[in-house]
């Protein structure tokens, strides 16, 4: 694939100091598109309203069935997947949601959050490799006063 592949956060120091910006290999490029289409909410981007995925709409949604939320987001970042990242095929996309609570030490709050796995393969089309990415997000500031008696 011909063009460069950019390292984010981009660092401008780096370029008014005449070094050039830092590049990065095909798999990391990748990942670093992969991560862009989750937190992009549909309509975000200016001259592509439907880049991005569902999870902005799937976080605010009353969670009834945890295998349909679930199914619903897959759905949604395999699309987006398959329509904007041309340098993978063979996608295969896994999200698990779980519940995860943290305890604040000294103030007696617990918070219990919705944890959501994702695990993303493929191959790369340009060097035939397997591709592999994963990230937890964490949905849901519910919290909660632990009660002493």
């Amino acid at each position: 694939m011909q063009g460069f592949r950019y390292k984010k956060p981009l660092s401008f120091k780096r370029l008014v100091a005449g070094k050039g910006l830092e590049t990065t290999d095909v798999g990391y490029s990748v990942s670093q598109h992969i991560e862009l289409l989750i937190f992009t909410h549909f309509g975000e981007h200016r001259f592509n309203r439907q880049y991005g995925c569902s999870i902005w709409e799937l976080d605010f949604e009353l969670i009834i069935s945890d295998w349909k939320w679930e199914e619903k987001f897959k759905q949604s970042l395999l699309t987006a997947i398959r329509l904007e990242e041309p340098r993978i095929y063979n996608v295969d996309v896994q999200v698990d949601l779980s519940e995860a609570a943290r305890a604040s030490f000294g103030s007696g709050v617990t918070e219990v959050k919705k944890r959501v796995s994702i695990y993303v393969k493929g191959l790369i089309i340009e060097t035939g490799e397997a591709y592999q990415f994963s990230t937890d997000l964490f949905l849901g500031p519910l919290s909660g006063k632990e009660n002493k008696v």
